[in-house]
């Protein structure tokens, strides 16, 4: 089966909801699925679920659990580009069907690395793996190589009337 590149960005709700659900369809399918969570560390409600399926998906953080404003720290740019040689490294062994980079465009928005090193990701996947590229403010450039983009647009959401994320539904 060919592979492609999946891009979902945007402001609204959903992005990592798309992917998660991607990688339950795929694992249903028998496809071995890798995240790699840039932003993320934590015992999230998704990781939970997931290591129910721990024989066909894997998910791996390498952010620090904090958000970044201003300028990342060294650590934060370490520990995102241990994610990057994981991804490189999981594309190049090509055991699994589905790569899915949750919260990229995030990390290149924030300095943790470039564009240009997703870039690179996209031009040596190989020809049968799904790659998915997840987070607001995707850049152009990664946008162009895609072959599948949806933008998530925010129309409403129950934050603005100060609801927060609860558990099992945004966290």
């Amino acid at each position: 089966m060919k592979g492609y590149v999946q891009v979902y960005t945007g402001d609204g709700k959903g992005k990592t909801t798309a992917a998660l659900g991607l990688s339950l369809r795929a694992a249903g399918a028998g496809l071995k699925v890798f995240i790699a969570q840039f932003i993320k560390m934590g015992d999230y409600s998704e990781i939970k679920a997931l290591q129910r399926f721990s024989d066909l998906i894997r998910v791996e953080q390498y952010g620090l659990g904090r958000f970044i404003k201003g300028k990342p720290s060294i650590e934060d740019i370490e520990a995102a580009g241990k994610g990057l040689e994981k991804v490189h490294a999981i594309l190049m062994e090509a055991q699994h069907d589905v790569v899915i980079m949750e919260e990229a465009n995030v990390a290149v928005m924030c300095g943790l690395f470039s564009a240009d090193d997703i870039l690179k990701l996209i031009a040596i996947k190989p020809e049968s793996v799904e790659l998915i590229i997840t987070g607001r403010g995707a850049d152009p450039r990664i946008v162009e190589k895609a072959d599948l983009v949806t933008e998530m647009k925010c129309v409403k959401h129950y934050y603005e009337q100060g609801v927060q994320a609860r558990v099992g539904i945004e966290k």
